[in-house]
């Protein structure tokens, strides 16, 4: 924070993606594989304990100036993740089908963007149980499969795993780090 007390943009960045920028160019490797397939499996119980003492009051503070309130930020997690799940198995059913991307920001502020995020944190437990059933019986070449999103190119199903492993930590992040800064 600067001296007359607004955000910095590099603070304002630190703020927007607590873990850094998903990287593109990562290696991908067995290993790393079963670590985002963990990861994806462990996401619903980290966001629901680190949501399940917030007041509604609480759940609808943004995580940074002019970004989205934690009730909108677990209802965006359930939307991507959907989405992501879908791409996936598109991708394993079609060769490369072109997915079609999504007004992430016009959603969250559609009305169930604003609901109980119980119903988005169930929804989460359901959905990354029957995709970590998918993800851990894939085989190898399955994992080569691709979808291509008209913004970010082509992506194999391995690369997909990695970024979703990713964007759950992300927002998983900017969760805890509101709940330190305001001590609750």
């Amino acid at each position: 924070m600067n001296s007359t007390g607004n955000i910095t943009p590099e603070e304002q960045e630190k703020l927007r993606y607590p873990i850094g920028k998903y990287d593109r160019s990562q290696p991908l490797t067995e290993a790393s594989l079963r670590e985002a397939i963990d990861a994806i499996a462990g996401m619903p119980g980290e966001l629901r304990a680190a949501v399940v003492t917030l007041s509604d009051e609480q759940l609808d503070m943004p995580y940074r100036p002019g970004g989205w309130s934690l009730r909108q930020v677990i209802h965006h997690l359930a939307d991507s993740h959907m989405n992501a799940y879908i791409r996936m198995k598109l991708a394993l059913t079609e060769e490369n089908p072109t997915i079609k991307p999504y007004e992430e920001a016009r959603w969250a502020e559609l009305p169930d963007a604003q609901g109980d995020v119980e119903i988005s944190l169930d929804l989460l437990d359901a959905l990354h149980l029957r995709w970590v059933l998918l993800l851990d019986n894939l085989t190898p070449e399955q994992w080569k499969r691709t979808f291509n999103h008209p913004e970010s190119g082509v992506t194999p199903l391995a690369m997909a795993a990695h970024v979703y492993a990713w964007h759950g930590k992300h927002h998983c992040t900017q969760v805890k780090n509101l709940r330190e800064k305001m001590e609750w």
